[in-house]
Parts: C-alpha cells; sequence; structure tokens
C-alpha cells in the first residue's frame, strides 16, 4: 500500500522580524544612519584610535611637512632676482635694499604686503605693487614722486612733491634752482596754496626769490632789491592777481619800495625806503611813514 503525502502550506506574511526590520529600513533617518552616518563613525573612530599613538602622529605630521618642504622648493617656485619699475637708477638700488630678501628664495616664504609697506615706506615712493612673476622674478611697480618744490627747514633743504610730502633731502639750493623755494614751520603744509601763488607771480618770477610762511597762516613773497610782499591768509592768490593787475597799469614794483602790505583787501598799504621817504619829505615838508595806493 502506497504512502500518500501531505503537502505543507506555505504562508506568504512575512515573519514579525522581518517585518519590523522593513518598516525600520523605511525610516529615511535610520537609512542616512546605515549609508552616512555608520561609514563615518567607523571612520573617525578607526583614525582616532590609530592617531592615539605619539609615534604615529609624528611620522604623520613630519610626512605632511616633507612633502610641502619638497613642493616649495621645486625650482619654479623659487625667487632669485627682484625687477624694480617706475624708478630711477638710485632708488631701484634703495628698494632692493628696502626688501630685504636673501635670494634665492621660495615664493611662499616672500610676504607681499610686508614687502610693499616697506617699499612704500620710502619718501620717494607714492605707491607700489609688488608680484611674483613667471621665470622667479619679484616685479615691484612704483609710482615715484616728483618734486615741485625746495622747503628751507632749519638749516637744511628738502625736496617736496605737489602734496608737501618730503621726496628727498638736498645738499644745495643750486643743485635745484628750477624748482620754487619755500621756508617757514608749516611750509610744507600749505605747499599746494605755494604752487598756486608762484603760478598767478608769472609777470614777476624772475624777481620772486621765495616764500616764507609766517605764523603757520599766511605767505610773504621775498622779491630781489629786498622787496616784501605781505599776502593775506585768506585768498592770496586772488591778492597776487590784484597786485600783478596794478603793477602792469602803474609799474608799481619797478618803484623805490620795500614792502606791499595786501593783509587788507580794503586798504593795501605802501612802505617806501629810506631814500624815497626823504624824497617825499623833501617835496611835502612832512612825509608821513606809509602812503596808501
Amino acid at each position: 500500500m502506497q504512502s500518500v503525502r501531505v503537502r505543507t502550506k506555505v504562508d506568504p506574511a512575512p515573519s514579525r522580524w522581518a517585518y519590523r526590520m522593513h518598516r525600520l529600513w523605511m525610516t529615511p533617518y535610520f537609512r542616512a544612519f546605515i549609508r552616512k552616518g555608520l561609514p563615518t563613525f567607523v571612520i573617525v573612530v578607526s583614525l582616532g584610535t590609530y592617531f592615539s599613538n605619539d609615534a604615529r602622529q609624528s611620522a604623520v605630521v613630519n610626512g605632511l611637512v616633507g612633502l610641502r618642504t619638497q613642493f616649495e622648493a621645486r625650482p619654479e617656485f623659487r625667487v632669485g632676482l627682484i625687477s624694480v619699475d617706475g624708478a630711477s637708477i638710485d632708488l631701484a638700488e634703495a628698494i632692493r635694499g628696502k626688501i630685504g630678501l636673501k635670494l634665492p628664495l621660495s615664493s611662499f616664504d616672500i610676504d607681499l604686503d610686508a614687502a610693499r609697506a616697506r617699499v612704500e615706506s620710502l619718501d620717494a615712493v607714492a605707491s607700489a605693487v609688488v608680484r611674483v612673476r613667471a621665470g622667479g622674478i619679484l616685479h615691484v611697480e612704483i609710482t615715484e614722486r616728483v618734486p615741485v618744490i625746495v622747503w628751507r627747514k632749519g638749516d637744511g633743504l628738502e625736496l617736496l612733491d605737489a602734496t608737501g610730502h618730503r621726496v628727498a633731502g638736498l645738499a644745495e639750493r643750486s643743485d635745484r634752482p628750477d624748482l620754487p623755494l619755500i621756508a617757514g614751520d608749516g611750509a610744507e603744509q600749505a605747499a599746494d596754496e605755494a604752487l598756486a601763488i608762484y603760478a598767478a607771480s608769472a609777470p614777476i618770477l624772475t624777481r620772486v626769490r621765495g616764500l616764507v610762511r609766517m605764523g603757520e597762516r599766511r605767505w610773504d613773497i621775498l622779491l630781489d632789491r629786498d622787496q616784501r610782499i605781505l599776502l593775506p591768509a585768506e585768498n592770496p592768490v586772488q591778492a597776487v592777481e590784484r597786485l600783478i593787475a596794478l603793477d602792469e597799469v602803474q609799474d608799481l614794483m619797478a618803484r623805490d619800495i620795500l614792502t606791499v602790505d595786501l593783509r587788507n583787501a580794503h586798504r593795501p598799504v605802501l612802505r617806501l625806503s629810506p631814500f624815497a621817504l626823504e624824497m617825499l619829505r623833501q617835496g611835502r615838508g612832512v612825509a608821513p611813514l606809509e602812503t596808501k595806493l
């Protein structure tokens, strides 16, 4: 008699464990943790364990430092020459000395901002741009200050630019006879006004010996023949222009006059020489010390 096999019907429903895992996997935070958080945690723990040893730390740091040193020492990063544009020969040499770098040197070891600051600290340099160029060249491009006026400061002479900034010292006045002269305390702070006065004095410029700052507030013009023009503190250029117009009409500055006082715009005053005063006494009998224009 043959035996009959009874087939057991398989339940298609998942087990309780499988169901719970499936539901857990459907959670976004759990999937993010498994995919990113867990690997990161394992890597961090592994690195922490590895670098907990001081010898390993030193080995890794020394290796990285060595790689950086080898990279920075490559020939294409070596600077061996300083090029200066926009400067005279003497100033270019002064700039090279002021930068103070011992070449050859890696470009990574050069502080460009500090080098630019050192260059701009020179009186003759208005501004500078410092950069490393191909071929191992440290290129310095400057704007040089142009001296336009000579300032007599105490017993010394200095060259100033149009803003009154010092450019360089001057040994003798005869070294720059082409530049106008100013003198007095605070004269450098009003250099632009002095230049404007010189420009307004063009018709008598050959007679002008210089400008003197009086009380750090106004100017006197010194002429040859010991003549002096006292300018007001306000609008000195306009005062010079009025004097030039009067001189063209009456040839005023050719007369025997010591001082022309223009400090009072409504009452300019002439101070005559002793000889002119004597002649005036003889002509009038009584000679005043001052006579109005």
